[in-house]
């Protein structure tokens, strides 16, 4: 019955796919682009590209190689239901990723789907790679669960070649101390680097790098005060306004952020499966710690919300309703509800930020508190 009703949601994706203005998926277009200059050892940061700069890592567009083998209406519609399957598999695997499971799959599925379903519909219509990464992620984390190391270090570079932050996931592998696990994990990430070798030589593949590491750090600053950056850095520069105070606080808060991370792995013997957790709450931390985490990125939360969901019973009555109050608020903030008006003095407030912030702090209870 599993099996057929991904099929049966694979087939209506199919059929939304045939059906869609031509103008969507705009974001997709930069891998694919990327993907041909990579083929044919071109530039791949360009600043003439303005909006739709490519900023990951060139590994990315030497994997996506294939894709950029396709005409674009097709490559659009692979990726298009490879998407879908890929939401679909991330539900699945966060659900198996709880240590102990008390609530009904049904409950905590629908739970996921009432705070992110946006994310995930702004995902599927840019044509963007967040549900690659987050599939990625939460596989590793099954994979360690179920003691396939090899696999979960795979998956873990994987991550990386997709986003770059996935680089945050990789304290999980030293705190776990099982040393070939991170061996493998070292030597994928030094194969990630040298991935362009075969297409640029040496000097164009150092040059890359340099190339990559400029248009990250020289496209920041533009895109903090953007309604739907929900960083840190974007939340104090949306209160303060962009400057030396905001960025003060922004890192003192990342700083926060790392010293509770720190407490969450300390206590990790005390529970069952201490990685599920940990990784939940580092990918709902990723979009909060990246200058350039846009909101539909909070759709990798997908773990944490279910561990929450999961969970709420556990917390105690304080967090019990922050914790709703926040994953409601996130869920049910939409513009064509709110209106123009309203969603953009909402956004502007950075209220998905703090929100966020709850829910880290929820998570980071469970596991004070010996629970998950």
């Amino acid at each position: 019955m599993r099996l057929l009703a991904a099929c049966a949601i694979l087939a209506a994706a199919i059929g939304v796919f045939l059906l869609r203005p031509a103008r969507d998926m705009r974001d997709f277009e930069v891998p694919w682009t990327v993907a041909h200059r990579a083929a044919a050892s071109e530039p791949l940061y360009r600043a003439e590209d303005e909006h739709y700069q490519f900023k990951y890592l060139p590994a990315f567009a030497v994997l996506a190689i294939p894709l950029g083998v396709m005409p674009l209406p097709v490559a659009k519609g692979v990726w298009f239901v490879a998407s879908v399957a890929m939401l679909i598999a991330l539900l699945a695997v966060s659900v198996h990723l709880l240590p102990e499971q008390r609530k009904a799959t049904w409950f905590l599925v629908v739970s996921a789907i009432v705070v992110l379903t946006k994310f995930y519909a702004r995902e599927l219509d840019m044509g963007q790679v967040n549900l690659a990464f987050a599939a990625a992620a939460a596989g590793a984390l099954l994979a360690f669960k179920r003691g396939r190391e090899l696999a979960a270090a795979a998956l873990l570079v994987l991550t990386i070649a997709i986003k770059p932050y996935g680089a945050l996931l990789l304290p999980i592998v030293l705190a776990r101390r099982h040393r070939p696990t991170t061996v493998a994990t070292g030597i994928g990430t030094v194969v990630l680097f040298l991935l362009p070798l075969p297409w640029y030589g040496w000097t164009g593949t150092i040059a890359l790098h340099e190339d990559w590491w400029k248009t990250v750090t020289e496209t920041t600053a533009p895109n903090l005060l953007n309604p739907d950056n929900v960083s840190l850095a974007a939340m104090y520069a949306k209160w303060l306004g962009i400057g030396a105070v905001s960025a003060t606080l922004a890192a003192v808060s990342g700083l926060v952020l790392a010293a509770a991370m720190v407490v969450v792995f300390a206590r990790r013997r005390t529970v069952a499966f201490p990685e599920g957790l940990e990784g939940s709450l580092l990918l709902l931390l990723i979009p909060l710690l990246s200058p350039q985490g846009w909101d539909y990125v909070l759709l990798i939360a997908t773990p944490a919300v279910m561990y929450l969901a999961n969970y709420q019973d556990a917390l105690p009555a304080p967090f019990r309703g922050l914790t709703l109050v926040a994953a409601l608020t996130i869920g049910l903030s939409l513009f064509d509800l709110m209106g123009r008006a309203a969603y953009a003095a909402f956004m502007g407030a950075a209220v998905i930020s703090v929100c966020a912030l709850a829910l880290a702090a929820a998570l980071v209870r469970l596991r004070v508190s010996a629970v998950a």
